[in-house]
């Protein structure tokens, strides 16, 4: 009778444990369609983000003309590599895959931006790390995260050399 007992609780936890993994199996591909359409719609809304913020940089350089304002052809770019995160999300599921370019303002903050790599690392992990699916959802709060890596960065840096943080990768499942 114990045996049977034993037994019966094994098959119902098994087909329970199966049950459990199939259902989460569904919601991850539906979270992965979901994953490759913000992919596909955030490359067009970096576009227009991008032009936005040339516009703001162009207002900046014009309120500042007695002062250098930067180098007019841009400055130098430092690509950070990808990084991958799991979300603040209560079960844990989530994670997000991002990879960035800096623009700073010369070839010495570059340099220095370089040579400050882990703490740059360890700041963005952080940062990126406190971060949910809902967070990271809308154009809006994309452009949001970009200014706070800015002012992350400036942290690191010490003053204000970074002209621009570009998106070049990011994914969210």
């Amino acid at each position: 009778m114990i045996g049977i007992v034993v037994v019966l609780l094994g098959v119902l936890g098994g087909g329970g444990f199966f049950g459990y993994k199939w259902w989460m199996a569904k919601k991850a591909a539906a979270g992965a369609d979901n994953a490759t359409e913000q992919k596909v719609e955030e490359g067009q809304g970096e576009k227009k983000a991008a032009a936005g913020q040339g516009g703001e940089k162009k207002d900046e350089k014009g309120g500042e003309k007695g002062a250098a304002a930067g180098p007019e052809g841009g400055g130098e770019l430092v690509s950070i590599p990808p990084l991958l995160v799991n979300l603040a999300e209560p079960q844990g599921r989530r994670y997000l895959k991002l990879a960035l370019d800096i623009e700073v303002k010369d070839k010495a903050a570059a340099d220095q931006l370089n040579k400050s790599m882990p703490k740059v690392k360890d700041s963005l992990l952080l940062l990126l790390s406190s971060k949910t699916y809902e967070d990271l959802g809308s154009l809006e709060n994309k452009i949001l995260l970009k200014k706070e890596i800015v002012e992350r960065l400036t942290l690191v840096l010490g003053e204000q050399k970074v002209l621009r943080v570009y998106i070049t990768e990011i994914v969210i499942q």
